[in-house]
């Protein structure tokens, strides 16, 4: 079966209904305005979650107004088409329940899913570079959340994204190679992944990553698209590739188990239980279902 691109959404991490609006970031007088402003709304933030409204067929953030927030770092996460201005607040959640992404990111439509990215992402990023890497000293937050500054060198620092490929390999039996990492429960399998190395190329590191995990070698990699992914901060990049050779030799220190499964395999053992496939916020099961050619039930 050819694997047509184009066909992986939708990828319920990568929606976004708002405007990041970078050029107001610096503008002390716009940002207090927008902070008086009691149509602003505020999004709490603390390790990943935020609170959550659920309904029978969804969820949504809840949001607060300026005056309700609590005190803490405050990123701009940008204007909706009303102009609506957004924050997020980086403090212990008021009550009401918890949720990550991974629990909601199927939930929350298009404009809640990409804020809650956002400020997940953002949250990670200050929480791990307080200290400037030249000389150690306590940087300080500017520009809205989206930059820090050393006070002792001036160098300036702005959010990492980590490249990650991440690619279903396919052989000309049609089947796909499926594995799990030695942290994972049995049972528990998905697509191959790594990180892109500096001076690499995306297709180089496709290439690399696949026959360091498992030994084999694949031809035409194929771009189908991306996903935010920020535990903490990854920019996963999917693609799909053809194996020339299928024999597997695992890296043990990565892989504790692969296989080559045709569709019908694939569905008998999701179907048993005995297969779980990765859950609907991730692109490793839209690269899967698109091989496949239809929605797959069940998932970790």
């Amino acid at each position: 079966m050819e694997i047509s691109e184009g066909l992986l959404g939708p990828l319920l991490l990568a929606r976004n209904a708002i405007d990041r609006s970078a050029a107001l970031r610096g503008d002390e007088e716009w940002l207090a305005g927008a902070w008086a402003d009691e149509k602003t709304r505020v999004l709490v933030i603390h390790d990943g979650q935020t609170v959550i409204r659920r309904f029978t067929d969804g969820a949504a953030v809840v949001f607060l107004s300026p005056l309700d927030a609590p005190e803490g770092p405050r990123y701009l996460l940008g204007l909706d088409p009303d102009g609506v201005a957004y924050f997020a607040v980086q403090a212990p959640l008021p009550p009401g329940e918890a949720a990550g992404l991974r629990q909601t990111g199927a939930l929350l439509d298009d404009r809640d899913a990409g804020l809650l990215v956002y400020a997940v992402a953002l949250e990670a990023w200050h929480t791990t570079h307080e200290f400037c890497p030249r000389c150690g000293s306590r940087t300080t937050i500017t520009a809205s959340g989206h930059m820090r500054v050393c006070p002792k060198d001036g160098s300036q620092h702005f959010p990492r994204v980590d490249p990650a490929v991440i690619m279903l390999i396919h052989d000309d039996e049609d089947r796909v190679l499926l594995a799990r990492g030695p942290e994972w429960p049995e049972g528990r399998m998905s697509v191959l992944a790594g990180f892109v190395e500096p001076g690499e190329s995306l297709e180089h590191a496709v290439v690399r990553e696949v026959l360091e995990e498992v030994g084999v070698s694949v031809a035409a990699p194929r771009y189908m698209g991306s996903q935010p992914w920020p535990f903490p901060r990854s920019l996963m990049l999917g693609f799909v590739a053809r194996a020339t050779t299928t024999d597997i030799v695992m890296d043990p220190a990565e892989i504790a188990e692969a296989r080559w499964l045709s569709r019908d395999e694939l569905s008998a053992q999701v179907e048993s239980g005995r297969l779980r496939l990765p859950g609907q916020v991730s692109i490793a099961r839209r690269l899967i279902e698109t091989w496949y050619g239809k929605p797959i039930p069940g998932d970790w």
